[in-house]
């Protein structure tokens, strides 16, 4: 594969872009069909397959239909708690979030390459992870000035703000506002790369040590494929905590714009 000739590892060769056909012009500009965008309707197709296999609605359950019922109580409690009965309106939309980043991030870590394939993360990019979060944002906004117009603005001058102080903690409190898109994409991205490119560094170890022969392998081979064995288990913490911590956040948000906390 190109990035791992001659016997070299490229941990960055995973995140490349790589056009499959194009598609229609813009402006002058081709848009291509890419992996990314292949991985992207993978993952909503399987999670499409999971949400139909668990919603057949029978008396008595099966596994397949109680995964599904948890992940939906699960994120219906969690609305609940931060927003309250109001927050069962945007539960679809958080629901919807949280699963698209969770099934991504567990198909960018199916080991697909045994069988020749090249899985591919779509959150191991800020392009994607951006956009998530600045319509996470876009909701946020458009709730809080639909509800409160201009006194949205108070959200942003905590109550008991000495007069004096008013201007400052407007401020601060608006430029700590507006970094939360940047900060909600910045950290699922982070972490979906950092530990993918640890793993590929490892896998590289891993190879160059059986190559270099059985002395190598069994000094750098053996502890690094124990190694990576313990954080691919990590990475699966990590992808759940990640979509998580995404729809969390959100939701806090949300609950900003509709409660003005």
């Amino acid at each position: 594969m190109a990035g791992e000739s001659s016997g070299k590892i490229d941990p960055m060769h995973q995140f490349q872009i790589e056009s499959f056909f194009d598609l229609f012009s813009i402006g002058g500009q081709q848009i291509a069909f890419t992996n990314s965008a292949l991985w992207m309707i993978l993952t909503v197709v399987a999670l499409w397959v999971f949400m139909q296999g668990g919603m057949k609605r029978e008396l008595v359950p099966g596994r397949w239909q109680v995964m599904v019922e948890g992940f939906t109580g699960f994120i219906d409690n969690m609305m609940l708690a931060n927003i309250g009965e109001e927050g069962k309106k945007y539960t679809p939309y958080v629901f919807s979030l949280f699963m698209f980043i969770l099934f991504a991030n567990i198909l960018g870590l199916m080991p697909i390459g045994l069988v020749g394939g090249h899985p591919f993360t779509v959150t191991s990019h800020l392009t994607v992870t951006g956009i998530l979060a600045i319509v996470s944002f876009s909701i946020v906004l458009i709730v809080g000035f639909w509800r409160h117009g201009f006194h949205f603005f108070s959200l942003f001058v905590p109550h008991g703000t000495p007069l004096p102080m008013i201007p400052f903690i407007f401020l601060v409190e608006l430029l700590s506002f507006l970094v939360r898109p940047f900060s909600l994409g910045l950290r699922l991205f982070v972490a979906m790369t950092a530990g993918h490119i640890l793993l590929k560094v490892l896998a590289g170890f891993v190879i160059n040590s059986t190559k270099a022969g059985v002395g190598y392998g069994l000094m750098v081979g053996i502890p690094s494929l124990t190694l990576m064995v313990g954080i691919s288990a990590l990475e699966i913490l990590v992808a759940v905590v990640q979509a998580y911590v995404f729809a969390l956040l959100t939701s806090l948000y949300i609950n900003d714009a509709v409660n003005l906390h």
